[in-house]
């Protein structure tokens, strides 16, 4: 096995690009984590960073970013989530079952309770464009796509 220049307590699914990035962005940046069938490629030809974390679920990246990365407490919400499609809310679809996932980890991480917000579909991959970074991840969850937005240290 290659030793990639690890540091101590980082977990291994924080790629040194990954790493580079969350330490790179300010206050209010954010940070897209794209599922399998996201159009990270083109999102990120107007200038957001592609970091690729192929294989990885969001779940597990969410909670390695978080132990790092604080969540904007001077927004409503520092996450935000892809609405489903009308196509699918006029089937009947409820709410994946991801999203709840990804509230209990920001939960837990910043020992309080986080708000979320609804993009519509095109607006999600509009306001994606304006991402610090898009990171492309093997998650196969319907609707996992999650924008997360820094805040501080005090």
């Amino acid at each position: 096995e290659i030793d990639m220049g690890r540091l101590k307590g980082i977990p291994d699914i924080l790629s040194p690009d990954l790493l580079h990035a969350i330490s790179s962005m300010g206050h209010g940046d954010t940070i897209v984590l794209a599922d399998a069938n996201f159009p990270v490629a083109s999102v990120c030809k107007d200038g957001a960073k592609e970091i690729r974390a192929d294989g990885h679920g969001i779940p597990e990246l969410l909670e390695a970013i978080l132990k790092f990365m604080p969540l904007d407490s001077y927004v409503f919400a520092p996450m935000i989530l892809m609405d489903l499609v009308n196509m699918d809310k006029n089937k009947g679809m409820s709410e994946p079952p991801v999203w709840q996932k990804y509230k209990d980890i920001a939960n837990a991480a910043e020992g309080s309770s986080v708000s979320t917000r609804l993009l519509e579909r095109m607006e999600f991959y509009e306001y994606a464009k304006e991402a610090f970074a898009v990171v492309a991840t093997g998650e196969r969850a319907l609707y996992g796509n999650i924008i997360i937005q820094k805040g501080v240290i005090p």
